[in-house]
């Protein structure tokens, strides 16, 4: 395995901020054929080593680069997704510890909490551009201009109505909604009291933001993906660490101690986990059912295991989710069994025929239903269950699949594919294993990729080849 140089990383990220490129040459032989030689070669394959490899800033150093990012998406995007769709105001109303969800995507840092009850306001004026209007007890700042700072709570609310009433907007955005959980941030009671003190007339004007809320949530600005693959190689580091001789002591480590290893690795370095590591092994001899959901399970790691984790971290407001893939060598041996390297390509194919269907405008529940189909096509036994990734790790976009709904998803899965967005590429792929004695293995792989409108591009490139521990 080759190890890839950080130089290698930065012309990537020059890449993915650049102009949209031809559609890959594998994406294009996925969609016809799924070779199945053991010397075919994967795009974007990469190998990482260590955290060390990779720099960390410490948490006064990323105030800066996060509010700069802020003001790039206020000033660039926000405008842009107002207008397309067709919001002449959008309402952000919060209480301290019930914040909304989009609200610490919309404040600059340091933010621990809304104070008492804060206000945002963004208003679209005929220029196209947007004013950033803050109605609150504390003054935010910059990049938020106060509009009413000071005096009591009612006060507060009657400036807010005042506010609406001088800006006379046709439709008002406000954060409600069904279907998606980050654009439902509006409070029954601030709703409640936001009807009060709406000028007379105005209750019709008000509209659900959720499908501004779901886009300002899913684009990613050229700063942002600038960053993007260096987030996620932290990410991969760490896998890296944990699957290997460094963490792992045959015989003797859990699948506990890695994931153990793997969340206090990260928080050494102050990267917040936004959910516990998982590990678990399969082994000759385990039951894997072939139309099972997973398999896997927890103990000591021993000899022969195949090894899996799935681990997200967070960093300067991005979000990372992976999974990858890892064999501890026998005595003897220099590489994993054919068996299992076997699994692994077909893995590989899977995800180029997952990313060959992504289209701009197409549907996630269309792109699960073609790759599904090409899969079936090519004697897969596979599952899909793809999603966005951003602010969140779980993010708002196209739903392409869930692991126990390989059909369409209503709503989230009826969400097009735009550019300039990022997802998780998950799912599963079973293969029996000649050298178990065709018993089943699962090779479930997840990696942070881009749409940049032509093609999907790994943020830090993807495993092609197991992790070995010796």
């Amino acid at each position: 395995m080759v190890k890839t140089s950080r130089v290698v990383w930065w012309v990537a990220m020059a890449c993915l901020a650049g102009n949209a490129h031809a559609q890959s040459k594998a994406q294009q032989s996925a969609r016809t054929s799924v070779p199945a030689q053991a010397s075919v070669q994967f795009e974007q394959g990469s190998t990482l080593r260590a955290l060390e490899d990779w720099h960390v800033l410490p948490p006064r150093q990323r105030v800066e680069p996060e509010n700069r990012l802020l003001r790039e998406r206020l000033e660039q995007l926000l405008p842009r997704l107002m207008a397309e769709t067709d919001l002449d105001m959008w309402l952000v109303l919060n209480r301290e510890y019930a914040e909304d969800p989009a609200y610490f995507t919309l404040v600059p840092q340091p933010t621990f909490a809304a104070r008492r009850t804060t206000m945002l306001v963004f208003h679209r004026k005929a220029d196209g551009t947007v004013e950033r209007l803050a109605v609150n007890r504390y003054p935010l700042g910059g990049p938020y201009e106060s509009a009413w700072a000071g005096g009591d709570l009612e006060a507060q609310w009657k400036a807010l109505g005042q506010l609406i009433a001088d800006k006379n907007p046709r439709r008002i955005g406000i954060n409600v909604s069904r279907h998606w959980p980050v654009a439902d941030g509006l409070t029954h009671a601030l709703h409640t009291r936001l009807l009060e003190v709406l000028p007379a007339g105005f209750e019709s004007r008000l509209v659900p933001a959720e499908s501004l809320v779901v886009r300002w949530l899913e684009t990613r600005t050229a700063g942002e993906l600038a960053i993007y693959p260096h987030i996620v190689s932290l990410a991969r580091a760490v896998i890296a660490e944990a699957f290997s001789e460094r963490v792992i002591t045959p015989g003797v480590t859990t699948t506990q101690d890695v994931a153990w290893y793997i969340r206090e690795r990260f928080e050494s370095q102050g990267l917040p986990i936004w959910f516990f590591p998982d590990v678990n092994l399969q082994r000759a001899g385990l039951n894997c059912e072939r139309d099972g959901p997973f398999c896997g399970e927890s103990g000591v790691i021993q000899r022969g295991d195949v090894l899996h984790t799935d681990v997200g971290i967070c960093y300067l407001k991005l979000c990372t989710d992976t999974q990858e893939m890892g064999y501890v060598l026998r005595l003897g041996e220099t590489q994993a069994p054919e068996g299992l390297r076997a699994a692994m390509r077909t893995g590989n194919r899977w995800q180029d025929l997952l990313t060959a269907e992504y289209r701009t405008g197409r549907t996630g529940n269309e792109v699960l239903a073609r790759t599904r189909a090409a899969a079936d096509k090519a004697g897969m036994v596979s599952s899909v269950y793809t999603h966005a990734l951003g602010n969140f790790g779980h993010a708002p976009g196209p739903t392409i699949g869930m692991w126990d709904n390989q059909g369409p998803t209503p709503v989230q899965g009826d969400w097009p594919i735009y550019p300039s967005t990022v997802y998780a590429i998950e799912g599963n792929i079973k293969q029996q294993v000649p050298e178990w004695g065709g018993q089943w293995v699962q090779m479930k792989l997840e990696q942070s990729a881009l749409f940049d409108g032509e093609r999907v591009l790994y943020l830090a490139g993807r495993q092609t080849d197991l992790h070995l521990i010796r």
